[in-house]
């Protein structure tokens, strides 16, 4: 169901989901009608492409995103195969994300490249040739393929859109001149996306995909205790450039050096700070975020479900998908 204001609301599958709720999740998502589910590729959880398979598989309607895939994980010619394969089999409903990868990880496992913004531009560059099937002939610093096109019983009737999973200013540069829209980590604030915009200076439509935790509850209270846990991450260096553009960011960095840790620091956030960095609220108030970061230029804003049941909460986040009044 398409917000009255234009954009798309969808669910992220958590990664730490139990294999055996993935499929009950994503039909109980399509079965209340959001428009998208998004699965995650994290380092030591469950493979993106195998969760998208699954969950195109069991659902009909919904779209299905998965964000992100780290460039050097996998060689760019099998992956377009993997890509192309579901995009066949499911036409229309497939988005993908590429993206660095957070760099921690990603050194766990030796593939972290001395220039991650080359060996992005390289890998989506070549990666939508190969599902345009074009004759993709790359030769470049990380990315080699010589004169290699899919089949015709390979190529996709429909070409997924290849998104950037990114969130500094060279990175996301680079999505604005080679990607068809850009897939923002949580938190997203207004405030977030505009200055993203501005990064990413797109001269085409450019979807921009924004990932929020959420809890809706009639006591706004509740939602917000909710969502705590999940803001842990804004006190680690990599989310700076989710803070820079906000008015509290002094107050917030201070406060990140006081506290104990990642945890001691999403209890003692202010509640208003918490309302800022979460979709978190009674269903009105969701809404009303949800309008907000529409306005500022988010195509599609993804629900990331809180609680010990995620299926369970699917349930009141849908009430954000009924018309306001």
């Amino acid at each position: 169901m398409t917000s009255e204001h234009g954009g798309s609301i969808g669910v992220m599958l958590p990664p730490d989901t139990p294999v055996q709720q993935i499929v009950s999740f994503a039909r109980k998502a399509e079965e209340l009608g959001f428009d998208e589910l998004w699965v995650v590729e994290d380092l030591g959880f469950h493979g993106g492409l195998a969760q998208a398979a699954t969950v195109l598989g069991v659902t009909s309607r919904i779209r299905v995103g998965l964000g992100l895939m780290p460039a050097g994980a996998r060689n760019v010619a099998f992956a377009a195969m993997d890509v192309a394969t579901l995009a066949h089999l499911h036409p229309g409903r497939l988005d993908i994300a590429i993206g660095h990868g957070m760099p921690a990880w990603m050194r766990t496992v030796g593939a972290w490249p001395s220039s991650p913004l080359t060996l992005l531009y390289e890998y989506i560059t070549t990666l939508k040739a190969l599902l345009r099937a074009d004759v993709a002939d790359y030769k470049g610093r990380y990315v080699h393929v010589d004169g290699l096109q899919l089949q015709p019983t390979a190529r996709p009737s429909s070409v997924p859109d290849v998104l950037a999973g990114v969130r500094g200013p060279r990175s996301l540069a680079v999505s604005g001149h080679v990607a068809d829209g850009t897939v923002l980590a949580e938190p997203v604030t207004p405030a977030y996306v505009r200055s993203a915009l501005r990064h990413i200076a797109p001269t085409r439509p450019h979807r921009v995909v924004a990932y929020n935790a959420a809890a809706v509850n009639d006591d706004p209270a509740v939602a917000l205790e909710a969502v705590r846990p999940l803001l842990a991450v804004v006190a680690e260096e990599d989310w700076r450039p989710h803070i820079a553009p906000l008015p509290f960011r002094d107050a917030l960095v201070a406060l990140r050096s006081r506290c104990a840790g990642p945890e001691d620091f999403a209890r003692s956030l202010p509640d208003e700070w918490v309302r800022q960095l979460a979709v978190a609220g009674t269903p009105t108030q969701a809404r009303a975020q949800l309008a907000e970061l529409f306005d500022a230029g988010v195509t599609s804003a993804v629900l990331t479900p809180v609680g010990p049941d995620y299926v369970a909460s699917l349930v009141p986040l849908a009430t954000v998908l009924q018309p306001s009044g």
